[in-house]
C-alpha cells in the first residue's frame, strides 16, 4: 500500500480531564493483548490484522466493482443492518459523495414497511443497484429487504440482467446467501469468516459503498495503518484502563458527545461496538450518543446537574472542512466572528462548565474531516473496545443475547405461522 502524507502528521490525541488513572501495569498487559490480537489464534480477532493485511489485489477489486456500480447506476441501495451497514453509512455521512455518482440509500436496518414503501418511491425510474451484506443470509431485517429488492430488480432488468447488478458481501463458503450468490452469478466479496460484523468496516462491507461514494479507500486504510502503531496502540491501551477505571468507580453510563452533525452515524456505530461488544455477563458501560449543541437544550441540564451515573466522551474536530462568518444582524457578540469559532467557544464552555460539576472527560482529538482521520478512528476505537473488554474480563467478540432475541422472533413467528 502506498504511503500518504497523513502518516507524517499527527494523530488522534487524547486528554483525560478529572478521570481516575489506569492499573499499575495496565500498560503491558494490553501490549500482550495486542500482541494475541494479531497473532491469528483467537477467535474473531481477524480485524487487527487488516491495516496491514489489506493487499493491492483485494483494493483493486473493490475499486472495479465501485466503477462499475458508479457507471451503471444513478442509486444504490446498500442493505444490511448494524456492522453491515453502520460503518458505511458513518462515512457517508461524514465524508459525503466525491464528485458524480450514485446515490447511496439504506434498506433492512428496520422492520418498516412505510419506510421500505418510501424508499421503493424513492427510486422510481432510477437505474438502480442493489449490494447485500449478510455473512448468513437468514438475518430478518435484510432478508426481507433484498427480498424486495431483488423482485424490483427482475422486473425491471430480467433475471439475467439483475444479477449484474447485484453485489453481495457474505461468508466465504457457508449460509444462504453464499449459495444464491455462487448459483446466480452475483458479484461477491467474502466477509472474512475471523471478523465479526462490528469490526468490519475495513473489508469489502464498508469499502465498497465507501468507494461507489468516491471516498478514498486507500487513505482509509493508511489512517487505520496508523492507528496500529506503536504510539496510537499505547494511547488506545491507556484509554481503555481509563474507561475500566471509572467503571470501577461507579460509572455505568459512557455520552459519546460531538459538536459536527455529519459525525452523528459514526457515534451510532460507536454504540454498537462498544454496547454489543462490552455488554455482558452484568457488565460493561452503556453507551450514549449526544449531538451538541443541539442537546444541550433537552440533556444539558441533566449532564451538568442530573445523577452522576456517567462520564463523557467527546470527539473533538480540530478542523472542520468548511466555514461561515456569522452576519451582523445576529448581534454584536456574534457579528463577524466564524461559526466554527461560535461551535468552538460553545465546546469549550460545556468541558468548563462540566468539569467544575466533576463529570469526567475523556477528550479526544480529531484532526479533520478526512478518509485517513476515518480510518484511523475505527481502527482505534477498536483496540479500546477490544482492550477494555479484556480488561474486564469479558469476550469482546461474540453476542450472545442478540442471538436470544432473534431465537425468540423466530419462534414468535413460527408459532403465528402454523396457527
Amino acid at each position: 500500500m502506498r504511503k500518504t502524507g497523513h502518516e507524517a502528521e499527527r494523530g488522534i490525541e487524547l486528554e483525560f480531564l478529572g478521570c481516575p488513572e489506569a492499573q499499575d501495569g495496565c500498560a503491558e498487559r494490553l501490549e500482550a493483548v495486542y500482541e494475541g490480537l494479531i497473532s491469528g489464534r483467537e477467535g474473531f480477532t481477524g480485524w487487527a490484522a487488516l491495516p496491514e493485511r489489506a493487499d493491492g489485489p483485494s483494493v483493486a477489486r473493490v475499486l472495479e466493482a465501485a466503477a462499475r456500480i458508479r457507471s451503471q447506476s444513478e442509486a444504490l441501495v446498500v442493505i444490511g443492518i448494524g456492522g453491515s451497514y453502520l460503518g458505511a453509512r458513518a462515512a457517508l455521512e461524514l465524508l459525503g459523495r466525491r464528485g458524480r455518482g450514485p446515490e447511496l440509500l439504506f434498506a433492512g436496518q428496520n422492520i418498516s414497511g412505510t419506510y421500505h414503501a418510501d424508499l421503493l418511491d424513492a427510486v422510481s425510474g432510477k437505474e438502480l443497484s442493489v449490494c447485500v451484506v449478510s455473512k448468513s443470509g437468514t438475518t430478518t431485517e435484510p432478508s426481507i429487504a433484498f427480498a424486495v429488492f431483488r423482485d424490483l430488480l427482475h422486473e425491471r432488468y430480467g433475471r439475467e440482467g439483475a444479477a449484474g447488478r447485484i453485489y453481495a458481501i457474505t461468508d466465504p463458503s457457508s449460509g444462504t446467501l453464499r449459495a444464491e450468490a455462487d448459483a446466480e452469478g452475483y458479484t461477491s466479496f467474502e466477509i472474512p469468516p475471523d471478523i465479526g460484523g462490528r469490526y468490519s468496516v475495513l473489508t469489502p462491507v464498508g469499502l465498497l459503498p465507501m468507494a461507489v461514494a468516491g471516498i478514498d479507500i486507500a487513505e482509509a486504510l493508511a489512517g487505520a495503518r496508523l492507528a496500529a502503531s506503536p504510539a496510537l496502540r499505547s494511547l488506545a491501551g491507556r484509554m481503555a484502563g481509563v474507561r475500566k477505571a471509572l467503571m470501577d468507580s461507579g460509572k455505568s453510563v459512557e455520552v459519546f458527545e460531538q459538536y459536527e452533525p455529519s459525525m452523528f452515524f459514526f457515534t451510532e456505530w460507536m454504540k454498537q461496538l462498544f454496547g454489543e461488544s462490552e455488554g455482558k455477563e452484568g457488565k460493561g458501560l452503556f453507551p450514549a450518543g449526544l449531538s451538541f449543541s443541539t442537546d444541550l437544550h433537552s440533556m444539558g441540564q441533566f449532564l451538568q446537574e442530573g445523577s452522576q451515573i456517567f462520564f463523557e466522551t467527546l470527539l473533538d474536530v480540530k478542523r472542520p472542512p468548511r466555514d461561515l462568518a456569522v452576519p451582523a444582524g445576529a448581534g454584536p457578540l456574534l457579528a463577524g466572528k466564524s461559526m466554527n469559532e461560535v461551535n468552538r467557544a460553545a465546546l469549550e464552555g460545556v468541558v468548563a462548565a462540566h468539569r467544575a460539576a466533576g463529570v469526567p472527560i475523556i477528550r479526544v482529538g480529531v484532526p479533520d474531516v478526512s478518509p485517513h482521520s476515518f480510518g484511523q478512528m475505527v481502527f482505534f476505537f477498536q483496540l479500546v473496545c477490544a482492550f477494555t473488554g479484556r480488561l474486564m474480563g469479558v469476550d469482546p467478540f461474540n453476542q450472545p443475547g442478540v442471538e436470544r432475541y432473534k431465537s425468540e422472533m423466530k419462534r414468535l413467528l413460527g408459532a403465528a405461522a402454523s396457527g
